[in-house]
């Protein structure tokens, strides 16, 4: 299941809490330790150091049933940050389909032309479900299979 492009090796984190000091860094709010289902980073070699690499960009995947919330991607540092993103988002979408998650949720941040790449849409915050909302932030899209083609009707509420 490793990726790797341009330089950047991507994975999932063994533990999600390796993602936290980059979402500290970047003042982003942290899902509860209980509703992680996953995690994935981005890896780039360490210049000038012993054979190692440094943790670079992170996404976090919160669950609630057959429904998730993305939170970031985070990216501190690299040549292609938009790209180390996209990257991050791909891997999460497909994790989150091989755990069959119906509908996935993400924050804009500024990332639109990443959401907008990987079908995701905007939708109404009251689409989320109920233990998945309250959390930080302005706006919202959603991602079901890649598809724009279903309605605010179909969403789950729990």
């Amino acid at each position: 299941m490793p990726r790797v492009w341009q330089g950047v090796g991507y994975r999932p984190l063994p533990d999600a809490a390796l993602a936290r000091p980059l979402f500290d860094f970047a003042a982003l709010t942290w899902p509860e330790a209980a509703r992680v289902a996953f995690g994935w980073g981005a890896f780039a070699a360490a210049p000038g150091m012993a054979p190692g690499e440094r943790l670079v960009g992170a996404l976090i995947a919160e669950a609630h049933e057959r429904v998730m919330l993305l939170h970031g991607p985070v990216v501190l540092e690299g040549d292609e940050p938009l790209e180390t993103a996209a990257q991050l988002v791909a891997a999460a979408l497909d994790h989150a389909g091989a755990l069959g998650a119906e509908t996935l949720f993400a924050r804009p941040q500024g990332l639109d032309r990443v959401w907008v790449r990987f079908g995701f849409i905007p939708v109404p915050e009251s689409t989320l479900p109920t233990p998945l909302a309250g959390r930080v932030g302005a706006g919202l899209y959603a991602w079901r299979g890649g598809s724009a083609l279903w309605t605010l009707r179909e969403s789950p509420r729990g």
